[in-house]
């Protein structure tokens, strides 16, 4: 059996649905996967054992500049590519618009994904001819394992997710142990754990031996990096920005990671490090980290989760964002240290 995966982005939505097709494999042994994806994420499906193709898109790039992409041919290119296998099946994961235009070119007669009420635009639902009922409250990666489980008619599996990573397939790496990892960088500014938190807290790890690898993905991260870095010998940022699977591996061989609410973070806890993930506006019952050794901290604050882009809390506030006054540095590497089964 062959199938095409259309998930297109974006890194933690891609993390979340590997351990759907584990449960595939787990169920139909000869089961294959293409999987098509945005071209800044495709090194992610190739980690996976029960991937055989992965073919990428620009459909990001190509809104920006429709012209470029048709005259270049790379639109033309990328139809003729999925064009040329007939798949068993093919199962929107992604649910909006542009990731149906993409399952209507493909080559299948059993094209399926969620049903009306439970795909992020609606309309898409029109175009499948299976559609998969799977409630919204549930965790991202529960979501998935029960929409491939409706499209290829087995049990919703209640077995622990399994990310199918082959660590082989990861870029080597080679730092000094033992470290920590510091995810600190994320989207939205209320999401930011304050930087003076990350300073004491890389304080605390160096006096218990650890250095501290301080990821960055833009200037402005870069720029945190190095002021924590400045005042924390042990805080070392890397020097230069790294493909994916370089990422990935630093991340599989860290003693422990500390995550503010980011894609990396779901990363991390795909390969199954001891993380503690921080949350401050956003809810991890719908989209923490899912698997094992992960700790959510969550604020016991008067307006958290509050799901918002900008703060309007309008009380006193002792940090920036307030919702994470109480989530302190101490509190934070104590549970981590449980995570790491003492120090």
């Amino acid at each position: 059996m062959r199938v095409l995966v259309v998930k297109t982005s974006s890194l933690g939505d891609i993390i979340h649905t590997l351990p759907a097709l584990s449960d595939a494999k787990r169920i139909y042994p000869e089961i294959t996967f293409d999987w098509v994806v945005e071209e800044p994420f495709q090194e992610i499906p190739k980690w996976h054992t029960a991937v055989e193709q992965v073919i990428p898109v620009a459909l990001r790039r190509w809104r920006k500049n429709k012209w470029k992409a048709v005259h270049s041919g790379e639109l033309k290119n990328f139809i003729k590519h999925i064009r040329q296998q007939k798949y068993d099946h093919i199962i929107d994961a992604q649910g909006l618009l542009k990731s149906v235009l993409i399952t209507l070119i493909s080559r299948s007669s059993s094209k399926i994904g969620l049903s009306w009420k439970s795909v992020r635009e609606p309309l898409a639902s029109i175009f499948y001819q299976k559609r998969a009922v799977v409630p919204w409250e549930q965790h991202a990666v529960v979501r998935a394992r029960a929409l491939f489980a409706n499209a290829l008619n087995y049990e919703i599996p209640t077995h622990i997710a399994d990310y199918g990573i082959d660590n082989q397939r990861l870029s080597s790496c080679n730092l000094q142990q033992p470290y920590c990892v510091f995810l600190h960088g994320t989207t939205w500014d209320t999401k930011h754990w304050p930087e003076t938190y990350w300073i004491e807290l890389a304080k605390i790890a160096a006096k218990s031996g650890y250095s501290i690898q301080l990821l960055w993905g833009n200037e402005i991260e870069l720029a945190r990096a190095n002021r924590i870095a400045a005042v924390v010998p042990e805080a070392i940022v890397i020097p230069n920005k790294l493909k994916l699977s370089e990422v990935a591996s630093i991340l599989a061989q860290a003693k422990g990671i500390v995550t503010v609410d980011t894609g990396l973070g779901h990363l991390a806890a795909a390969l199954s490090v001891p993380t503690v993930s921080l949350y401050g506006p956003t809810d991890p019952k719908r989209s923490g980290t899912w698997g094992q050794r992960q700790i959510h901290l969550s604020p016991d604050f008067s307006c958290a989760p509050c799901f918002g882009r900008v703060c309007a809390y309008k009380g006193e506030k002792t940090v920036e964002p307030p919702c994470f006054a109480d989530l302190t540095p101490t509190k934070v590497w104590q549970h981590l240290v449980q995570q790491l089964g003492g120090i």
